[in-house]
């Protein structure tokens, strides 16, 4: 569980898949044993602060330099289990994003426009050489997509409750093949009910993406700094991935109504979140 910190870290939330050590090739595989067996690992707190800081100097840092060797790893009944950062992949990828997420004159104070354009041929002639690579790590600010909450179920949920040291805590895991079989499930009755639409778009992308990974990984939801916009209260009694499921059922078997309910539970609450984004 993640410390609590005087230091703000961005309101996002997490995809995550971790596959089973077997999956890697060497020399990665031996790598990821041995930082496996080292006696603490970093948080995503601390990937955090390492990209805010390369913000600070002039010109700012877009992407590392350097690609990250830092992994999330999971024991899951005695095997290893091991979602790399790939933080210098992401940060390409997300760099590709801020002109729809950020107004031009934020962008060019942050990032300036000759920043971003080194960064965009840097990344064009990496993926030239490596025209497969995929990051193990979804990210989402001020928000958990819908799409993310159609992959788990609510017995998978688990939250803990924060203390003055420690922040609170929510996220899901489920197999890979149980996220990829309510994937098809979702597409097929969304499919049905309607003829096109974001959370069918959505679907259809993160399930192209878990296609990537050994079919024996696990997928886990985080929310991530999303627990610091929501009252402990409302974070406790907080089952999107229950009323997502319920709206899926509800329109299988032509209940439009109740599909209607489980959309408006949603929407009353993350209105709060939204509402702190606009006020940002």
């Amino acid at each position: 569980m993640p410390k609590v910190s005087s230091v703000i870290v961005p309101y996002a939330s997490y995809l995550r898949v971790y596959e089973p050590l077997a999956a890697f090739p060497e020399p990665e595989r031996s790598h990821w044993a041995r930082y496996a067996r080292r006696p603490d690992h970093p948080s995503y707190q601390d990937e955090l602060r390492r990209s805010l800081a390369d913000l600070l100097p002039v010109p700012p840092v877009a992407v590392p330099v350097h690609e990250s060797s830092d992994a999330f790893v999971l024991d899951a009944d005695g095997v290893l289990h091991v979602c790399p950062w790939r933080t210098r992949l992401r940060g390409w990828q997300a760099l590709a994003e801020l002109d729809e997420e950020l107004p031009r004159p934020v962008l060019e104070a942050v990032l300036p426009e000759v920043v971003r354009l080194q960064a965009a041929k840097d990344y064009e002639r990496w993926r030239e050489r490596n025209p497969d690579a995929r990051p193990w790590i979804r990210t989402a600010t001020w928000q958990v997509p819908l799409d993310w909450f159609v992959l788990v179920a609510d017995e998978e949920r688990a939250y803990e409750k924060g203390t003055a040291e420690v922040a609170p805590a929510l996220r899901y895991r489920t197999p890979m093949v149980q996220a990829r079989r309510r994937v098809a499930r979702g597409l097929r009755t969304l499919r049905e009910a309607m003829d096109e639409g974001p959370l069918i778009d959505g679907l259809l992308d993160v399930g192209r993406w878990l296609e990537e990974f050994h079919p024996r990984s696990l997928v886990e939801l985080d929310y991530g700094g999303l627990v610091h916009t929501l009252p402990a209260g409302d974070l406790e009694d907080d089952h999107s991935a229950a009323d997502v499921a319920a709206g899926i059922e509800a329109l299988r078997v032509g209940d439009g109504a109740a599909a209607g309910e489980a959309y408006e539970r949603l929407v009353e609450r993350w209105r709060a979140v939204r509402d702190r984004r606009s006020a940002n």
